[in-house]
């Protein structure tokens, strides 16, 4: 699937058949045109600068709300981003929740997948914080 912001600009999503099918991830995203926005790590932090209460399921949700937010403020959507990074601090539990976490992404963000990552970390800048994400999107 492709996103074309009518000058010329395209986000396209690139998933060959000789790979496994994706789930919740594009396989590569090449953008023509454009302009790039680099969205910085955004963990699950209040707008009072505290980490909200619950475990990881909560804190996705609250993570992505606010790199949404951060690329809304860029003048983009969910649907402009090209690359998301998460990083967890416990990779088995994000896959034991996965599901609940693609149906958080999917109500949040829908269901065109950028090119995705988990990486496993120890710890994160937010000590509290179980999950960061950071990204790229490409804007008309």
């Amino acid at each position: 699937m492709s996103a074309d912001d009518g000058r010329g600009g395209e986000l396209r999503r690139i998933d060959p058949p000789e790979l496994s099918p994706p789930t919740g991830f594009s396989h590569a995203v090449t953008i023509t045109g454009g302009r790039l926005v680099f969205l910085a790590g955004q963990t699950a932090l209040d707008a009072a600068g505290r980490v909200v209460p619950g475990g990881l399921p909560e804190q996705f949700e609250r993570a992505l709300s606010n790199l949404l937010s951060a690329l809304r403020a860029a003048g983009g959507g969910p649907e402009h981003l090209a690359r998301v990074t998460v990083y967890a601090t416990d990779v088995a539990g994000y896959r034991a929740h996965a599901r609940e976490l693609g149906g958080i992404w999917r109500r949040l963000a829908g269901r065109d997948y950028p090119a995705m990552a988990v990486v496993g970390v120890v710890r994160l800048w937010d000590e509290e914080a179980l999950v960061e994400l950071d990204g790229v999107a490409m804007l008309p």
